[in-house]
């Protein structure tokens, strides 16, 4: 509810006019991903327990872990785009997005974690390694990873500081997820040919703790991008510049602003403005960039404190 200091009459305007939608092509890319981790992980699994292999059956339980990893991001789509209009969620399902990612980055933590120690203990209790079989796994997992790679490729623009950030993390999550796996299968594949070749068995382990390493800066890189958008961390600088640019002048200026994310390209922003003019809630919120992607604005007006009397109008689109 607001108070208009023209007409002198309160006013609600309430409007969500984003599209809840817009990440369905994330979702149908992390659907096939699914599908051909799948597919993959009961081959694997299959061909282990048929030919003894334990290096293939290995292998099939870790797609496993990966195929529930990226099935947490599908039910993540489904759910957001369901309940994409339940008045319950105050400014949409938008962050059930990044919910999803920062749960997939402490999957990723986890098996950053394991790779360490398991390599770790391998530098100290060898284990005998079938070469032939573990290379054609190796190669195999390569070429799923490859084309779940290509499939989730962040395809998001930036142009700047006026784009509406429309990061995807629940995208990004199954992203680093394949990716994870495809370097695995790379250094796995290094580590094997040397050791098979050159008698550089410790390659194995250490090839593991560099991949280890390397995921946990992932996970660290998603946990904190994921984490700022669920406690509702102020933009970048930049993007409050951009706000003040197109709002000060002509006898206004901004004295509060936050501006916060609420879903992949889509924020919400708080802002109070002194003016000495008679403008409008709607007349501040016409001159908000639409590329900076504020989908839900609730504008403050105080008349000058130079003036006879000051006022405050509120109001929420």
């Amino acid at each position: 509810m607001g108070y208009d200091p023209v007409s002198g009459e309160h006013i609600l305007e309430h409007e969500h006019h984003f599209d809840q939608h817009r990440p369905k092509s994330g979702e149908a890319r992390t659907r096939w991903v699914v599908l051909i981790t799948a597919v993959m992980m009961a081959v694997e699994i299959t061909t282990g327990i048929l030919f003894g292999s334990m290096a293939l059956l290995a292998d099939g339980l870790h797609m496993a872990s990966h195929t529930a990893a990226l099935g947490l991001s599908v039910f993540a789509y489904i759910f957001a785009r369901r309940r994409a209009h339940d008045p319950s969620f105050s400014f949409g399902t938008g962050k059930l997005n990044s919910l999803a990612g920062f749960a997939s980055a402490i999957v990723l933590a986890l098996f950053a974690l394991l790779m360490v120690v398991e390599s770790i203990d391998r530098f100290f209790s060898p284990v005998t390694i079938a070469y032939n079989e573990a290379i054609v796994v190796a190669v195999l997992g390569l070429l799923v990873n490859g084309i779940s790679v290509i499939i989730l490729r962040d395809s998001h623009d930036h142009h700047g500081v006026g784009s509406s950030h429309k990061h995807d993390h629940n995208l990004l999550a199954a992203y680093l997820h394949v990716l994870a796996d495809a370097l695995t299968s790379i250094l796995a594949i290094v580590a094997l040919l040397a050791a098979k070749h050159a008698g550089l068995q410790w390659m194995d382990p250490a090839m593991g703790v560099v991949g280890g390493f390397l995921v946990a800066r992932w996970s660290w890189g998603l946990l904190r991008g994921t984490g700022r958008v669920l406690v509702d961390s102020q933009v970048p600088d930049e993007v409050l510049e951009s706000v003040r640019k197109a709002i000060d002048g002509d006898a206004v200026s901004i004295v509060d602003l936050h501006v916060w994310e609420i879903g992949p390209g889509y924020r919400a922003a708080i802002l109070a403005v002194e003016t000495a003019q008679p403008l409008t809630p709607q007349e501040i919120k016409d001159r908000l960039p639409e590329e900076l992607g504020i989908a839900h604005a609730t504008v403050e007006i105080h008349k000058r404190r130079d003036c006879s009397h000051s006022t405050s109008s509120k109001g929420t689109p």
